[in-house]
């Protein structure tokens, strides 16, 4: 397989360049198991892990390599290999990590495209949506929105809810696909593009691996069974990986996410409430929370029916998260900064004790 049919493009090539990478071997991180990673060059998949220089300059979870990502590595033999430099990445779509404090976790770098996918039974959620798309538009990632398993619902119930995400969801392609009969699949790969990375985003049990095996035309994807009390596939991806696709489309699994924490996403948020960000400008006051101040051009749509309420709601509450993770962010290079002054003080001390003691002899 050659580089271009990985998504390598004229830009890796002239940073490659005028890096003087020359001597590495590059390659795409195609999988990550625990900091080891698989890397696919033009010689093949080699198991490598990063320089310690990397690890040491590393400031958080976002300077490690990440599936997705161009590197240089060298090759030591078939079982080990170095990484030794992460190429820029155009694009990275993370979320607020699970459990850390003021921290983001990159879920994959270098994607043109999202496929958010709902399984169109039990796991339908707008809201989950909405996150998920904001997560995008601050990624400055496309989203496409795919419904699963609608051959578990009447066509009727298809179109209500197709009806219902455009109702509140605007401009975003939505592709309704069942992978037992395989209606809507060839539609769903037409819109795919050659040497274009792709992203599964979705809870655990939507069909995404199922949903990957249909696009491939095998089963290299593991898929669990349908739980009888929930109707849900039982999650079985556990670390993401990157695989080409026939048509030559570049797609990466993911594990199924319950939790869809936002980070910095104010462009993002801007971008999946529009009207309210619109609105907000005719506000009485500049600070306004759209919640109870009198003159919030927010609040009046929403009473009037031209914002829908669900809508408005979680925009409330997805704002409030946002506002939690800058405040925390803030807290956390306050804390860094003051434990960095308090090292300097504490070397200089260490420093002028120990002139002091070459003095008394």
């Amino acid at each position: 397989m050659n580089l271009i049919e990985l998504g390598y493009t004229k830009q890796h090539e002239q940073y490659r360049l005028e890096n003087n990478l020359q001597s590495f071997q590059i390659g795409r991180v195609v999988a990550e198991h625990k900091e080891r990673y698989v890397v696919r060059t033009e010689e093949g998949d080699y198991e490598a892990e990063i320089t310690g220089n990397l690890r040491f300059t590393a400031r958080n979870r976002e300077d490690f390599p990440a599936v997705g990502d161009w590197v240089a590595l060298t090759v030591f033999d078939a079982d080990f290999s170095v990484i030794h430099r992460i190429f820029p990445r155009f694009s990275t779509i993370s979320r607020q990590a699970v459990g850390k404090f003021a921290e983001k976790q990159v879920i994959a770098a270098n994607i043109d495209y999202a496929l958010l996918v709902q399984a169109i039974d039990r796991d339908f959620n707008i809201n989950r949506l909405e996150r998920y798309l904001t997560i995008c538009y601050t990624s400055k990632v496309s989203p496409i929105i795919v419904l699963t398993k609608t051959d578990l619902a009447s066509q009727q119930r298809v179109s209500e809810i197709i009806g219902s995400i455009k109702t509140r969801i605007k401009n975003i392609k939505v592709v309704a696909v069942s992978n037992e009969t395989q209606n809507g699949c060839e539609p769903l790969i037409q819109i795919m593009e050659s040497g274009k990375t792709y992203c599964l985003l979705g809870s655990s049990g939507v069909g995404k691996s199922t949903l990957l095996n249909t696009l491939l035309g095998s089963t290299q994807m593991k898929t669990g069974s349908v739980s009888e009390s929930t109707s849900k596939g039982r999650h079985v991806t556990s670390h993401r990986e990157l695989v080409v696709l026939p048509s030559g489309g570049i797609i990466i699994d993911n594990p199924g996410m319950r939790e869809v924490g936002i980070a910095d996403a104010s462009a993002g948020m801007e971008s999946t409430f529009d009207m309210i960000y619109q609105l907000s400008r005719s506000c009485k006051y500049n600070d306004c929370t759209h919640t109870s101040e009198v003159g919030c051009s927010v609040v009046e749509a929403v009473e009037k029916g031209e914002i829908d309420r669900e809508t408005y709601e979680n925009y409330l509450k997805m704002e409030k998260e946002r506002e939690h993770f800058d405040l925390s962010v803030r807290e956390k290079r306050l804390k860094d900064k003051q434990f960095g002054k308090m090292v300097k003080n504490f070397k200089k001390d260490i420093k002028g004790i120990s002139s002091k003691n070459k003095g008394d002899y």
